[in-house]
């Protein structure tokens, strides 16, 4: 007995579908970002952190979520490389407080979106250590989408690594996205 050979066009079907069952969406805390790359003295180089955060997947979407100041001419030059270089950016100005603080938080917003796209990809992931995240994340592994968090590990709650399906400390991959001094 003799088995059929498929046809050209179904073996790639076939290869394709594979790669679409490694689609990846990455969703980046930028405050949470910025103060772990304090807290390591690093400056992160932007295009390889995508690099390393897509590996070798498809990438559907990253998304950078950041408190704006218009009046940071500088802040605003970044917002604008990071937008023409892979990154949807997502920005909330910042509230003033009475006690002279500031702050924007961008938690509904990221919960949302992750939510949103999760239907669209394998594989999302998470650079934040934000607990208030934890919720939306389980709710998302439970749509059975592997959920990886990227975080420095004294700033990541326990209960949301406790729910993510990989956690990897930022200290692991700093060489990997640092920018190199010239």
């Amino acid at each position: 007995m003799q088995v059929p050979r498929q046809p050209e066009s179904s073996r790639g079907k076939r290869r394709q579908s594979q790669e679409e069952r490694n689609r990846v969406a990455i969703f980046i805390d930028g405050a949470n970002l910025f103060y772990a790359a304090m807290q390591l003295n690093v400056e992160i180089d932007y295009a390889k952190l995508l690099r390393c955060l897509t590996k070798d997947r498809q990438l559907i979407r990253a998304y950078f979520y950041t408190a704006c100041d218009s009046g940071n001419d500088k802040q605003q030059g970044f917002l604008l490389w990071m937008s023409r270089n892979g990154y949807r950016v997502i920005t909330k100005e910042l509230i003033q407080f009475p006690d002279g603080s500031k702050k924007a938080n961008l938690d509904i917003e990221i919960a949302v979106d992750m939510l949103t796209l999760a239907r669209h990809c394998d594989t999302i992931v998470l650079l934040s250590g934000d607990g208030d995240l934890a919720y939306a994340v389980n709710s998302i592994a439970y749509q059975g989408v592997q959920v990886e968090v990227v975080s420095l590990s004294s700033m990541t709650s326990d209960s949301l690594i406790n729910v993510v399906d990989s956690y990897t400390d930022l200290v692991e991959i700093k060489e990997e996205i640092q920018r190199k001094k010239e």
